[in-house]
């Protein structure tokens, strides 16, 4: 069998592409660049070639993934700027111990770090609620934390409101494939977009009243209820690729029954 040949990325291709995922015209681009509509243009087919300066102050105005970034530099011509090192490298300390001292000052209550694509990167010990009673295939590397949240195996068979926390985390993960271009995301999408509730309706649309603020995790934890809500932060200014990846998910009781299993422990008093 003869080779086959690999058809290379063009830095004008990929140029289009991320412009279009931003929804953004040549000419506004071109504004915020501080260059013409034309030359944009002309990139974009190939009639003229960036200087590396270019391409990453069009991947900034873009907000392009480091990731992604490294890809348009390559494609035209440059060497990638961002290293992309192990969390477990030597380099990574820094990182390691500010993740480690984040996680143990959420304690009571549970707190995990994820990668790119909602892998399990590490947890602190309140988390593991939501490992208890799950099949041990979906605890094998790498575990992900979507498909935990939903798997009708998982605590997607836990979730009391099933239906409006699937919705959400489902928008939330299309959402996130569209914007970094990351074709891993919507395979997990449709994965997760698949599975099958018996017994449950997940056409059932939550209508927010009055007092409603956020939409909580309700979970069954014996014969108690737990409501939680969650906040995700990222590492701020990154110029490291695993790290400009990396997201620190915190769950935070919603209501004072909650706080208080936790503090006394979910399968306490």
């Amino acid at each position: 069998m003869g080779a086959v040949a690999v058809q290379e990325e063009s830095f004008g291709e990929l140029l289009r592409s991320w412009r279009q995922r931003r929804r953004v015209s040549q000419l506004d681009l071109a504004i915020e660049a501080d260059v013409s509509a034309r030359h944009i243009s002309f990139l974009e087919t190939g009639r003229a070639r960036p200087s590396r300066e270019m391409v990453m102050k069009l991947a900034e105005e873009l907000e392009v993934p480091l990731r992604h970034r490294n890809r348009l530099l390559v494609s035209a011509g440059f060497a990638p700027v961002y290293p992309e090192r192990e969390v477990r490298a030597p380099e990574m300390q820094v990182v390691r111990e500010a993740l480690d001292k984040i996680l143990a000052g959420h304690e009571p209550y549970p707190a995990v770090v994820v990668d790119a694509v909602w892998n399990l990167v590490a947890a602190n010990s309140a988390a593991a609620m939501f490992m208890e009673g799950v099949p041990a295939e979906l605890l094998e590397e790498p575990v992900n934390v979507m498909r935990l949240s939903l798997h009708p195996q998982a605590m997607g068979g836990r979730l009391l409101n099933l239906a409006e926390v699937r919705a959400h985390l489902l928008h939330q993960l299309r959402r996130q494939a569209e914007v970094s271009g990351n074709g891993r995301l919507a395979e997990l999408h449709d994965e997760l977009a698949s599975y099958v509730y018996p017994g449950v309706d997940l056409n059932v649309a939550h209508v927010p009243g009055p007092a409603d603020i956020l939409i909580p995790l309700r979970i069954a934890a014996g014969d108690r209820v737990l409501s939680m809500f969650t906040t995700i932060a990222t590492f701020g200014t990154p110029v490291d690729v695993t790290v400009s990846e990396l997201a620190i998910e915190t769950f935070w009781p919603s209501d004072e029954e909650t706080a208080a299993a936790f503090k006394y422990g979910v399968s306490g008093p």
